[in-house]
């Protein structure tokens, strides 16, 4: 059995009003979002933060999709480090609407608590967003404490997407850094940066990453730095 530690007793993501409320935000997002799209992709970061470079940019030179999204955290960085280091379906869950997560197969349990045995990581590591034949990521970088950043992958061989020059005809390649950025020693910044290239750059894939994919992405990205938040505070 894991062992757990710091214990958080809020809702989680698994309440039944939370995930209506996050229903309803979906809906409205998809109808609101040719006039919010600058604030979806920039939910919570500062200027300065949304046109730096992070680690991991370089995976996706010319994304066609940039987000950068962040939060304030009023935990020191070793404090809320164990909880993104946990992120996974097959580990802590993705803090997010785990109820419409579900409706969807993706078998996601939110953690209410720190488990040891899912903080390690190694380049090379899957994080899956669902069972086997979802989307899922490799860890192409880490430093502990601090940051990890995460490439796309197929969901049938694993492979994780590289962006070479030229790229073929066909292709999706995306990153996602999660970086831990220390304000004093009792306050934290927690930057998350999704990149996504893809081609043919038609309506058809137009319609699936960036008026679909990116839009859901918001409400759930957003409810995730929230769920972290919650549970990093609650533990000190």
């Amino acid at each position: 059995m894991p062992t757990a530690r710091h214990t958080y007793t809020g809702a989680g993501g698994t309440g039944l009003l939370e995930n209506l409320f996050g229903a309803f935000f979906i809906a409205f997002a998809l109808i609101a979002r040719p006039f919010l799209k600058n604030w979806m992709y920039t939910w919570g970061a500062t200027p300065a933060e949304t046109q730096r470079a992070l680690p991991g940019d370089a995976r996706v030179p010319r994304p066609k999709v940039r987000t950068t999204r962040a939060i304030t955290i009023h935990a020191p960085a070793e404090a809320v480090w164990p909880w993104v280091a946990q992120v996974g379906q097959e580990r802590g869950g993705l803090y997010s609407y785990q109820r419409l997560e579900n409706l969807g197969g993706c078998q996601i349990r939110n953690a209410n608590q720190i488990v040891p045995e899912w903080q390690d990581w190694q380049p090379g590591d899957v994080m899956r967003l669902g069972p086997k034949g979802y989307p899922l990521f490799k860890l192409v970088e880490i430093e502990p404490g601090r940051t990890l950043i995460f490439a796309g992958a197929d969901p049938n061989t694993e492979a994780a997407g590289e962006w070479r020059d030229p790229m073929p005809p066909t292709y999706v390649v995306s990153s996602w850094t999660m970086m831990l950025e220390p304000v004093d020693a009792r306050t934290t910044r927690l930057i998350m940066r999704e990149r996504v290239d893809y081609a043919p750059a038609n309506f058809a894939n137009w319609l699936i990453w960036v008026a679909l994919a990116y839009t859901i992405d918001f409400v759930m990205m957003r409810k995730m730095l929230l769920g972290i938040r919650a549970r990093a505070e609650a533990a000190v």
